[in-house]
């Protein structure tokens, strides 16, 4: 006998579909507005947002949600060294909540993981809730002796090995090693040039 699976989301004929692409330069307005609104104003100041200063996400590595023409999550990895073993760091995986309950969230995670297993990546790691990241393969198990350059809660230091033994005896402090973002000059340093 056959066993049907109930689906989490019956989708209506009204529900629009979304679709998950490359991050565009449009999107930083909008991707800046979700993030805000999902982790709010101090989101600048959280720990593992000082993996992502100054530095640009791994090629690639960088997904938008879009429906109706809006965007609706996002997600970014970012290149890290994890005790001396190259990783990714993925963050932030935010989801407008609205739209919460379409699977786009598990959508974002399921591309992003593909896309790196892709690009010949080994490890990625996250600070996240172990219950909902465990069904993507992430556990605890090889980042006991890793550490973030602020506070963080031990349990939910999390990562999925793509090839066995990429952590193994992973152990200091996890360190940003992406490209940097070119700077920017600033419009007041640009009208004094031209004055």
């Amino acid at each position: 006998m056959t066993a049907f699976r109930k689906t989490q989301v019956d989708l209506t004929s009204n529900a629009a579909p979304f679709a998950i692409r490359a991050e565009r330069a449009a999107d930083v307005a909008m991707r800046e507005a979700l993030l805000d609104a999902s982790f709010g104003d101090n989101r600048h100041g959280r720990t593992c947002q000082r993996l992502r200063d100054g530095r640009a996400p791994a090629a690639g590595l960088a997904l938008s949600a879009v429906r109706e023409g809006t965007l609706v999550g996002t997600v970014r990895l970012w290149h890290v060294s994890a005790g001396g073993r190259p990783a990714l760091v993925l963050g932030p995986l935010a989801v407008d909540p609205a739209c919460r309950e379409l699977g786009i969230g598990a959508a974002l995670m399921q591309q992003a993981l593909a896309a790196a297993r892709a690009r010949g990546h080994e490890a990625v790691i996250l600070l996240g809730d172990a219950p909902y990241y465990a069904r993507f393969g992430f556990t605890g198990e090889k980042t006991g002796a890793l550490s973030l350059p602020g506070p963080f809660e031990r349990d939910r230091l999390l990562a999925v090995e793509f090839t066995d033994g990429a952590l193994d005896g992973a152990e200091g402090m996890i360190v940003p090693t992406g490209a940097a973002l070119p700077k920017r000059r600033s419009v007041r340093g640009l009208d004094a040039q031209a004055a």
